[in-house]
Parts: C-alpha cells; structure tokens; sequence
C-alpha cells in the first residue's frame, strides 16, 4: 500500500513538473512574440506570421517525430536528413517514374518508416548507443539523397497538386482573413493524432515505459525490442510526412539539404519539458518549443541579426534547455 502511494507520489511531482515546464515555455513564448513586435513592426504583419507558420510547419514535425524518441532515453540524429531523404524517394517516384501523387506520398512516409526500423533495429538488436547508430543513418541518408538525385534538385513541376500539400489554405478559403498553409494544419492534426497515441494507446504507453524503466517491463515479459523498433518507425515515418511538407513548399527535392534540422527539433523537444533521460514528454510542450524556435530565428532575421549570431542564441538556448532539464530531475529525485 505504502509503495502505491509513493508512486503515485512521483506521478504526482512529474506531472506538476511538467505543468511547470509548459507553463514557463508558453509564457517565454509569449515574452518573444511582445519583445520581437515591439522591436520591428514587421515582425507582427500577417506575411511575416504566416513565414513562422511554415517553418514551425517542417520543424514542428520533425520534433514530434523526435518527441517518441526521445521519451524512450534515446536519441536520433537522422531525422533531417531522413526528411531530406524521403523527399528525394518521392521525388523519384513522382518525377522520374511518373506515379500518382499518392503513390509519392505513400513512398515517402514507407521509406520513412523503413529507415527509421532500421535505426531502430540498430540500437534494439545490435545493442549500438542511439547517438551512433542514428549518427550513423544521418551520414548514410545525407550520402543516398546525393547519390540518388545525382546531386541535382528534383522538381515537381509534372506533378498537379503537388505544392498544394504545402502552400495552399484550406482554411484561407473558408476565412480569407486566415491564409493559414496547409502545412500548419497537417502540423496540427499530426500533433493531434500524436497526443491521442502517446496518452491513450498501449504504444504511448510503452514509449513512456522504455525511457521510465526499461529492463523492470522487460522483466515484465514486454517484448522490449519490438516496441523499440515501433517507436523508431513511428519516428521514421513521420520524418516521412516532413519530407513532404518541405518539398511542396519548395517544388523540389534538395539532396544538400536536411543536415541542422535535427538541432532544431531537439532543441523544441527538449524547450517543451521533455527529459533527455526518458520518461517524461508530451506534445503540447514539444509544439509549444518548436514555434518558440520559429519565433526565435524569424525575429532575429526580422532584427537583421548576422545568421552567425543566430546561430551563438540557438546554441545558448540548447545549453539553457538542457540545463533546466538537469534542474528538474534533480528537483524530481
């Protein structure tokens, strides 16, 4: 009895935690968006707003694809250039060989879940640290979109329909006032649809089990490796998604490009109160990190800040993340 209420305890400290957490990265995000309009009257005018939107759109993703890692107590380092990767694989699919649009979307997500199995075969089976193993797959992926592409853009300027996924607004149809891309709106449902599986699910479950106490649910007769290599699919396929946001937005496949984001998307991951260590995360807080990144880059470009000193400020804020994520699972213990 007395054991029950000690976890029950524990789940209680977390949880206020990481109320905490998203409560201070929300109210940062808000200090942000108030600093950066008072600074440039630019920043707040709905061209601008609507640039955030797609930028938040890609590496909004990317880091929910990240957040399920992460929980676990791993790591992927792969994630920009599998997003890079599953472009190209659709670009071949639809400009190359000329399939249905469908077809494309459909390779893009399955070569995405494909790559991230094996990662996660990688770290489930091999037993290979996940910032190797991933580190590993971000090389090899980065090397097969330029060997595929044959180091050239891919274009979709055959393919009828295929920037709609990205650039058009459904939702600027219905209310002009709101020319919100469709990438935001896919951004959204996939964080939607990511929430209801990582709290309501035997695979949300699970994930949060693997990063809590592996080896006590693998004593538990859990098929641990299985779900291991679920969670990295999961992630894989996903990235699939972002692929495909990024080559609507542009009309094409870049092969060169990918390599930074997966910064970016641990960085969100990590601003919205998700632990290094595993265990703890939820995607409200992962969506809450990655528009404050947005935020971050786009008013700093908007101020005429050197792209170097954009880059010291986002080192700076991974450090100050990190930090705080030590902080509180010192407070937790």
């Amino acid at each position: 009895m007395g054991s029950r209420k000690g976890l029950a305890a524990i789940r209680t400290r977390i949880f206020d935690s990481n109320a905490r957490q998203k409560l201070l990265a929300f109210a940062s995000l808000i200090v942000l968006v108030a600093f950066f309009g008072f600074a440039s009257p630019e920043f707040l005018q709905m061209e601008n707003i609507v640039s955030i939107l797609q930028a938040t759109a890609v590496n909004g993703v990317l880091a929910i694809a990240s957040t399920f890692v992460i929980i676990t107590g791993g790591i992927d380092l792969s994630v920009g250039t599998l997003m890079t990767f599953c472009a190209v694989m659709s670009g071949v699919f639809l400009t190359n060989w000329g399939m249905p649009l469908w077809v494309g979307v459909l390779a893009a997500i399955g070569f995405g879940a494909l790559s991230g199995s094996i990662s996660g075969v990688l770290v489930a089976k091999l037993r290979i640290p996940p910032f190797i193993a991933t580190l590993g797959m971000m090389m090899l992926l980065k090397g097969l979109s330029l060997v595929i592409s044959g180091t050239r853009p891919i274009y979709f300027n055959d393919t009828p329909g295929f920037t709609r996924i990205s650039q058009d607004s459904v939702i600027g149809a219905i209310v002009p006032a709101l020319p919100i891309p469709n990438s935001v709106l896919i951004l959204f449902v996939l964080a939607f649809l990511a929430a209801i599986a990582l709290n309501k699910t035997l695979f949300g479950r699970y994930t949060f089990a693997l990063g809590s106490n592996e080896e006590a649910i693998r004593l538990s007769g859990v098929n641990v490796d299985r779900w291991k290599i679920a969670v990295y699919a999961s992630g894989g396929a996903i990235c699939g998604i972002a692929g495909l946001l990024i080559a609507s937005r542009l009309n094409s496949a870049q092969p060169a490009l990918g390599q930074g984001y997966e910064l970016d998307a641990i960085a969100a991951v990590v601003i919205g109160g998700t632990s290094l260590s595993g265990g703890t995360g939820t995607i409200t807080g992962t969506m809450i990190g990655a528009f404050i990144m947005s935020v971050l880059v786009n008013g700093l470009r908007v101020m005429s800040v050197e792209q170097e000193w954009q880059i010291v400020v986002t080192g700076l804020i991974i450090i100050a993340a990190v930090y705080m994520d030590i902080l509180r699972r010192s407070k937790q213990r």
